[in-house]
């Protein structure tokens, strides 16, 4: 990182939850770093949220790029030495009955497009577990080998999304001769502390649990990944010569929804006396999910349990990540202390 100071990274999605701290990591490492965002009226907000934390100075710069759109992406890209590639067009709650494997594959081309044509040294794209689910939760321990294979029905578009866009990632390095370096990282569910009011859908489960808005959790948990730990891993696999061609899944410990309240429970005392304390029965949700969306997402996976390995990251990171509920708690304490629970 010594020539840090004369290197420029993009950084897509400048704005989110994780690409804020994508973006702040580089930048405590001197890098140059340029982000993007669908609208440049946002730059103010991201530049006073980032300032909280670090001196960007000179060395941020903002491009107005969507990637649901060709327009800006070589003009983001260029002059660049690495790129991120942290954005998604399918934030969750807002894509229900949309097409979300198109958008999330064609941004993920314009964005390896106009890196190849920039002549980028190495991209790195944020994918998720989801794009490495074993065909039958159980108990083998899931490493970066596995691959999601999932019907084609509405509940599993997500998943698909996640898998078809990186697939999409490898084939065109294979098929246009390496024109550079590819590495991805997949995240579990996102926990940590909030920069801002944009953050992961998982944290915002821990506001509506916070603010009594579930007065029961359904049977159903996720892996749990601090997000400054995954900023480190975004950085590391930028630099580090030995990660280039490899994915390194991000994923802690696996906390049932019903864990989850306990530990907030537990670690805030008075501040989480809304949280829930009851479980939906299975059969309940199956039963909505003949006319409820939401049940009709969630009921494939009730009850199920995955264990992924974290031991490649670890060893890139140097150390072990953050456990599942400092996360929790740390992101739980973030949105007390913004006033956003």
């Amino acid at each position: 990182m010594k020539d840090a100071a004369n290197t420029s990274v993009l950084v897509t999605g400048g704005s989110g939850f994780v690409g804020g701290y994508v973006v702040l990591e580089l930048l405590r490492q001197g890098y140059c770093v340029r982000t993007t965002i669908r609208s440049l009226s946002r730059e103010n907000q991201v530049r006073a949220m980032l300032a909280e934390h670090v001196d960007a100075g000179d060395r941020l710069s903002f491009v107005a790029a969507d990637l649901l759109n060709d327009d800006g992406w070589d003009a983001a890209v260029a002059g660049c030495a690495y790129v991120h590639h942290v954005a998604s067009p399918m934030p969750v709650g807002e894509f229900r009955g949309t097409d979300v494997i198109t958008p999330a594959r064609a941004g993920t081309r314009r964005v390896l497009e106009a890196s190849a044509r920039a002549g980028v040294r190495r991209v790195v794209i944020t994918s998720s577990t989801a794009a490495a689910m074993p065909d039958r939760p159980g108990d083998a321990v899931i490493d970066e080998r596995t691959w999601t294979d999932r019907p084609d029905r509405p509940a599993f578009n997500y998943p698909r999304a996640k898998t078809l866009a990186e697939q999409d990632a490898w084939a065109f390095v294979r098929d246009h001769d390496q024109p550079f370096e590819l590495t991805t990282v997949l995240p579990a569910s996102i926990q940590g502390p909030v920069l801002g009011s944009d953050y992961s859908a998982s944290v915002d489960l821990l506001r509506l649990m916070l603010k009594g808005k579930m007065p029961a959790v359904p049977r159903m948990g996720y892996n749990i990944v601090d997000v400054r730990d995954l900023a480190a891993l975004h950085l590391l696999a930028m630099i580090t010569p030995e990660a280039a061609g490899q994915r390194y899944i991000a994923a802690g410990d696996f906390l049932w929804f019903s864990d989850i309240a306990r530990i907030l429970r537990e670690g805030l005392g008075d501040s989480a006396a809304r949280t829930p304390k009851r479980t939906i029965p299975d059969f309940i949700i199956r039963l909505g999910a003949f006319s409820n969306p939401e049940m009709r997402q969630i009921a494939p996976i009730l009850g199920q349990r995955t264990t992924y390995s974290s031991a490649k990251a670890e060893s890139l990171l140097g150390h072990p990540l953050r456990s599942a509920r400092d996360a929790v708690l740390d992101a739980a304490r973030s949105l007390i202390d913004r006033g956003l629970a």
